[in-house]
């Protein structure tokens, strides 16, 4: 009965569970994970650039002619142009002088083009639209025309955000934009970067778009998602998809626009905004907040004014749905109070019955005595079945000792491959000694002052490579003895005609030594150098020269190279002692 009643009660517990993301289909919950995982590496993409800025740093010291400087300056340009527009405009007006000085009207063109760009993306319009106004539009060549127009469609845009969307003067700029839109499709040359995006934006919501769409998704096929560009294509095929009502396809190229943002770090993020909104009118509230607030940093961190604004909107709303929530849970809490007081009301009649229980169980206790004493005439068969049981486990207590035999075999064959690396240290310590004995005996010949004695001993030639020649011929041995198959098996990662032959008596060459070493995870080329005491160029030439000759993938090749021969086993620690 008390059971019965429980089960009465359960509903109530579960009726005021959210039901938040149900709209939300499975493979896009699973994409939207996989942006969650690459936001929470958000911090390793900064560093890389920043690391890469500092290089690019060191080769514009390089830079002495002022066309050198302008090639470097757009180079950084680039590099900033999404990412910090302080830095973007820095660099803007360094060009800008260099094409006045050197009387280049077309980068003039090109340089006010990009600054009325950072103008317009950190809200600051009317000197976006001043930027623009000495540009003479005509004597431009077509791709810079083409940049020309899609600037001017891209501040008439954010011209149409800042007005307000249902406002007379935003249906006015946005009129502006789809001008200056049919503008860009008079002059796009075909090699044009941004064409998909532009033919995405001009043919969308006509009979064209089906074939925008295919040839859309054909070059996101094989994109990486790592640029401001595939960033773009994956966005306007996001809204193409959109307006189809393919909602699958649409969240899942609009989170594939966000992971390439993220990645690129583009601090003027469009995708992951929309697909914040996007999430929040679905219910997925917490998935919104963070995104939102992701792009709220970036677009504080760029200066972007008008993303401000609207982004803080959006969370203030958040913020608010968030409170009705919380007085929503509250009122639930209670509830659940009222429902677990009642079910302990329950539990201690539950206990009562309990308890008038047990006095039968007393009853049915005598009954089982007697049941016992019939059993033990039972126990003789029990007996045998414990005998039969026992011959059983000696059969398994033999086969343990056999398996334990074989592991003891396994153990020793182990440590003899760990004693090839004992042996090495082994010969690192017999090289300290010849070192120590040398040095006595130079000391022994100076305090007798025989110091022709001295001279000869270290202007002798033959001492140092007689060493390394038996340094190297030890490595090679211990080496090929802890992966007998090294050669064989690095030759098979060369293309046919170009695999190595040694030479007779040689156990491994310069080339293979470098490997070698690879394999036992030194890949710093000055190292290495260091180890077979040549030069950090000989060995980056060998290096460059052997993944020419390589079949697999060049980039891979060293990670390929540290694999062969790999065994799995556990290793033991050598004793020095």
């Amino acid at each position: 009965m008390y059971i019965k009643i429980i089960f009465i009660l359960l509903p109530f517990l579960m009726f005021s569970e959210d039901l938040i993301g149900q709209s939300i289909s499975t493979d896009t919950e699973k994409i939207l994970t996989s942006l969650d995982s690459l936001l929470a590496k958000k911090d390793a993409f900064v560093i890389a650039k920043e690391k890469k800025i500092q290089e690019l740093r060191k080769m514009e010291k390089k830079a002495q002619t002022a066309e050198e400087q302008y090639w470097m300056n757009k180079v950084f340009y680039d590099e900033y142009m999404v990412y910090d527009s302080d830095s973007a405009l820095s660099y803007i007006h360094k060009n800008l002088n260099l094409a006045q000085h050197m009387n280049n009207p077309l980068w003039i063109a090109q340089w006010k083009i990009e600054q009325s760009f950072i103008f317009s993306a950190t809200g600051l319009l009317k000197e976006a639209i001043d930027a623009l106004n000495d540009i003479k539009v005509n004597d431009l060549p077509p791709h810079i025309r083409t940049d020309y127009y899609g600037q001017l469609m891209y501040l008439y845009s954010h011209y149409g955000q800042y007005s307000g969307s249902d406002s007379e003067q935003s249906a006015l700029y946005y009129a502006k934009e789809k001008i200056y839109r049919d503008s860009i499709f008079s002059n796009i040359p075909n090699n044009h970067p941004y064409s998909l995006w532009y033919k995405g934006w001009q043919y969308n919501r006509t009979p064209q778009a089906k074939e925008v769409e295919e040839e859309l998704r054909q070059v996101l096929a094989s994109s990486a998602f790592d640029s401001r560009i595939d960033a773009m294509n994956a966005y306007i095929l996001a809204i193409i998809c959109r307006d189809e009502g393919n909602e699958d396809d649409y969240f899942r190229y609009l989170t594939l626009s966000a992971m390439a943002d993220i990645r690129s770090l583009n601090h003027d993020i469009a995708s992951l905004e929309e697909l914040g909104k996007a999430l929040y009118e679905r219910g997925d509230i917490d998935r919104a907040y963070s995104y939102l607030n992701y792009c709220l940093v970036c677009a504080q961190l760029y200066k972007n004014r008008i993303r401000m604004i609207g982004i803080s909107s959006v969370l203030d709303t958040i913020h608010r749905t968030y409170e009705q929530k919380n007085k929503e849970q509250e009122a639930d809490l209670r509830q659940y109070l009222f429902i677990v007081s009642t079910l302990s009301l329950v539990l201690l009649l539950a206990v009562f019955y309990i308890g008038m229980q047990m006095k039968h169980l007393k009853e049915s206790r005598k009954k089982l005595d007697v049941a016992n004493q019939a059993l033990n005439k039972h126990v003789d068969e029990l007996e045998l079945a414990h005998k039969e049981l026992a011959h059983v486990n000696n059969q398994l207590q033999s086969l343990n000792e056999q398996l334990q035999e074989t592991n003891n075999m396994l153990t020793e064959s182990n440590y003899v491959k760990e004693e090839y690396i004992g042996y090495v240290f082994s010969i690192c310590s017999s090289y300290i000694s010849k070192l120590d004995e040398y040095r006595k005996n130079i000391n022994r010949k100076i305090k007798a002052n025989m110091v022709d004695d001295v001279k000869k001993m270290t202007d002798g030639s033959s001492l140092v490579p007689n060493e390394l020649k038996e340094f190297y011929q030890n490595f090679d041995a211990i080496f090929l003895h802890i992966y007998p198959d090294f050669v064989s098996d690095f030759n098979a990662l060369l293309q046919p005609d170009k695999q190595i032959i040694l030479k007779e008596g040689e156990l491994l060459n310069t080339e293979l030594r470098i490997y070698a070493l690879v394999r036992l995870g030194i890949s710093d080329s000055v190292k290495i150098a260091k180890f077979l005491h040549c030069s950090p160029q000989t060995v980056y030439n060998n290096r460059l020269k052997t993944r020419s000759k390589a079949i697999v993938s060049k980039e891979h090749f060293a990670e390929i190279v540290k694999s062969l021969g790999k065994i799995e086993r556990k290793r033991l620690p050598y004793s020095f002692g």
